[in-house]
């Protein structure tokens, strides 16, 4: 995945690197670095995707552990590849991997507009709830504001990168079946059923069709890189 390829690139992952990856989900992230001979840990709150990561990365160590408690390594890179949209507090994420790493790397989705993957959402809005009231805080999908939890957390921006990665779907099929293998997907077709859902989708989709009969959604991640200010 692309991403990936950024965030390693942009912290110069090799052979002999430490690096943490706080979430580390099924482990595909944790997968890439370990191919590039990094030594992995990787940490997770669900059980069942450690289980996935650890078989996916045999050679790494997994443990069931909040981010907000991460091991404190040190390790010479701390990785939250997607998460901080996941969790109640972003700020006590980053701060903790303040304390565990050299480096701390951190990706996030552009804004929605940035994003074509906007098109589910708009094709199941009618049967989705009220939008987020503009009085709320701003999402940390907001470059400054990612920039200044990073600045409050004891970090110091060294860059602040744009990732295009294109979302590819062979078909109708695979782009139908990515949106009902997810639990907005799911509630909404039991709601309005899998075939108002279906053509809902579809129709919203027809823009990003390409000649071969698939799908190409472009979407935007931004790549945060800092390092803990120096003492003193």
């Amino acid at each position: 995945m692309p991403l990936y390829a950024a965030v390693l690139d942009a912290t110069a992952v090799g052979p002999g690197s430490s690096v943490l990856d706080l979430g580390c989900g099924t482990g595909l992230f944790a997968r890439a670095a370990a191919d590039r001979g990094a030594s992995v840990t990787g940490i997770d709150t669900d059980p069942v995707a450690v289980a996935l990561a650890a078989a996916e990365v045999p050679e790494g160590t997994f443990a069931v552990r909040n981010a907000q408690d991460p091991p404190l390594g040190p390790f010479d890179v701390v990785a939250a590849v997607q998460v901080l949209m996941h969790v109640a507090d972003p700020g006590a994420v980053l701060a903790a991997a303040t304390r565990s790493g050299a480096a701390v790397a951190v990706t996030v989705w552009g804004r929605e507009r940035e994003c074509d993957v906007r098109a589910f959402g708009e094709a199941l809005a009618p049967w989705l709830g009220p939008r987020r009231p503009p009085s709320e805080p701003p999402q940390v999908t907001e470059p400054d504001r990612l920039r200044t939890l990073a600045e409050r957390a004891g970090l110091v921006v060294e860059r602040l990168d744009e990732v295009l990665c294109p979302f590819d779907y062979a078909d109708e099929d695979e782009v139908l079946g990515s949106l009902f293998e997810s639990a907005l997907g799911r509630a909404v077709g039991r709601r309005a059923g899998p075939a108002a859902v279906r053509s809902a989708v579809l129709q919203r989709l027809a823009p990003y069709r390409t000649p071969t009969g698939g799908y190409r959604l472009q979407n935007l991640f931004r790549v945060l890189v800092a390092r803990p200010e120096e003492p003193g």
